[in-house]
């Protein structure tokens, strides 16, 4: 049995992989287990790598090096690329007020933080891993690492140690915080979510259809866009019925007349009002559409063609070449309204209207190739991942910091992967890749580096503890507690914020997913994930730039 002996104790690239599989494996099994419905989920990992590390398990510091650093750019570059379109559109849609909020969180974190540090003399250094730690934010860790080594050109094993020592109560102490900010403001899920709809707050995302039966003299005998313009809503006017039976489809010129019924897409939160200008809603589903114009069908089509990318629907001139109407536009789930300057994006799903023939002629437009859209797109991906880690090492002089900073290899490919999957398909360059594909990149990264950190940091783990480390976990509390606290209160009261947008903003703002799904499972609505997505980018860049920030104080 020495072979088996030389792979876990011995050294060499077998042993290395192995105890990296062993370390992910195990962590993510014991990730499964939940207490009172609560889990750390794959942080499991990090504590199973101290484990296997203080037990003698060690793998050589090159390879350990470069899974840390390579698994955080796939973890980083891949939640860039997810969240880039929905956090530059954010900002259209009160995302500013959002992210104010949040980085005056990020702010307040550094401040307890350096004041922990003033007040108790713990090292800077270390309270840097204990602050990554309480806000549950490994890309800042490892900025944080790299800006030392960098710096003084050793590793500070504490700043590990005071990341895996904050981190279980970064969790828990968040959604304590939830709970707590919950009970202060008597906060009632079912009577907030109703005063939210009564106010379409909720609905600005979706899209209704309708059939409405026109019976205003003001609009009878107008064109359809003029009759957009009097109303001055977003609405499309997919189909139009006359009195006798006759269907045809709309376009800007369409003359409507009294007694027609006619095909409605709306967003729910205009709806009422283009009903109200317009006629009488009637019971008339898509199906009744159906039988009545059976020369129009209704179909989904998949933007597939890299061409189509980054062009507004109005540009493609649908209507005037091939007779068809875009109505919707699917998005990650969400419907759009089809609206002429509403860019396209690979992985979209259309719905268009017209004739059969037509509508093939879209289709191959368009793409339509699902077979396209499921192969990988690795050649932007580690194009991407190159100018990311150029990006991040271009150093930046600030005041009269002692070094220049960099924005890493946690920073950089974080804001290229944002540029690129808004900006990309302007130029020819489409960074899609299907959610399950990103997911497991994701999922990947994290992994690699929670092993890799977790291997690095289990010699001296237990020392630490001993030594003085157990109140670093009292430290990480306060810092988890405080900020989010404070401005969570200060939203709510003076800020008027509904209470799942502050659980939002309180998850993303401390980057932690978990607390997101605690805060989405017992929410009506899915605005705890947009206020999370639209803080989410810029907190991780903050926090990665503070991070190095203190390290270049403590130096």
């Amino acid at each position: 049995m020495e072979w088996l002996s030389d792979l876990i104790f011995g050294s060499g690239v077998a042993h290395n992989i192995f105890i990296i599989a062993i370390t992910i494996a195990v962590g993510i099994l014991l990730s499964k287990f939940k207490i009172k419905g609560v889990s750390i989920g794959i942080t499991w990992i990090l504590f199973v790598g101290i484990a296997l590390s203080h037990f003698g398990m060690l793998i050589d510091d090159t390879t350990l090096h470069f899974a840390k650093e390579f698994g955080l750019i796939l973890f980083i570059y891949s939640v860039g690329i997810q969240v880039g379109p929905s956090f530059f559109s954010s900002f259209k849609r009160g995302g500013v007020k959002l992210n104010i909020w949040a980085s005056a969180i990020v702010l307040l974190g550094v401040v307890t933080t350096y004041a922990i540090h003033i007040i108790t003399g713990t090292d800077l250094t270390t309270m840097v891993g204990v602050l990554s730690g309480a806000v549950t934010n490994t890309p800042g860790l490892g900025a944080a690492q790299q800006a030392y080594t960098d710096t003084v050109g050793i590793t500070d094993p504490t700043i590990a140690l005071g990341y895996a020592v904050a981190y279980p109560l970064g969790v828990i102490g968040l959604i304590m915080a939830m709970i707590v900010m919950k009970a202060i403001f008597r906060v009632d899920y079912d009577k907030e979510n109703k005063r939210l709809e009564e106010e379409n707050v909720i609905n600005t995302h979706t899209t209704d259809s309708i059939s409405v039966k026109v019976n205003n003299p003001q609009i009878i005998g107008r064109k359809v866009v003029d009759v957009r313009r009097l109303i001055n809503r977003s609405f499309v006017i997919s189909r139009i019925m006359h009195s006798n039976g006759e269907v045809i489809l709309a376009d800007g010129q369409s003359i409507i007349s009294e007694g027609d019924i006619i095909y409605i897409v709306s967003p729910t939160a205009d709806t009422e009002a283009v009903v109200a200008y317009i006629g009488t809603e009637i019971e008339m589903d898509n199906a009744t559409w159906k039988e009545k114009s059976t020369e129009l069908v209704s179909r989904r089509i998949v933007i597939t063609r890299p061409e189509i990318s980054g062009k507004q629907i109005g540009a493609l001139k649908l209507r005037t070449n091939f007779g068809v109407n875009v109505t919707r536009v699917n998005r990650a789930g969400i419907d759009l309204l089809a609206t002429p300057n509403l860019e396209l994006n690979i992985g979209d799903r259309v719905t268009v209207v017209g004739s059969e023939m037509a509508l093939q002629d879209v289709s191959r437009m368009l793409g339509n190739s699902l077979k396209r859209l499921r192969e990988p797109n690795l050649v932007t991906m580690f194009f991407g991942i190159l100018l990311g880690v150029m990006f991040g090492m271009i150093p930046f002089q600030i005041g009269s910091m002692p070094q220049p900073i960099k924005l890493g290899l946690a920073g950089g490919p974080l804001i290229v992967a944002l540029l690129l999957s808004r900006f990309g398909p302007h130029f020819k360059f489409v960074p899609y890749t299907t959610v399950s594909a990103n997911l497991m990149l994701r999922e990947i990264g994290i992994s690699l580096f929670l092993a890799a950190v977790g291997l690095g940091a289990g010699e001296d783990f237990v020392e630490a503890i001993v030594n003085g480390g157990y109140k670093w976990i009292l430290y990480g509390f306060i810092i988890t507690v405080v900020p989010v606290m404070i401005v969570g209160f200060c939203a709510r009261k003076w800020g008027k914020m509904d209470f799942f947008s502050v659980q939002g903003l309180m998850a993303g703002s401390m980057t932690n997913p978990l607390a997101l799904s605690f805060a989405s499972s017992s929410s009506p609505n899915d605005i705890p994930a947009v206020s999370y997505s639209t803080v989410y980018p810029l907190t991780m860049f903050l926090r990665v730039l503070t991070a190095q920030v203190l390290i270049l104080m403590a130096i």
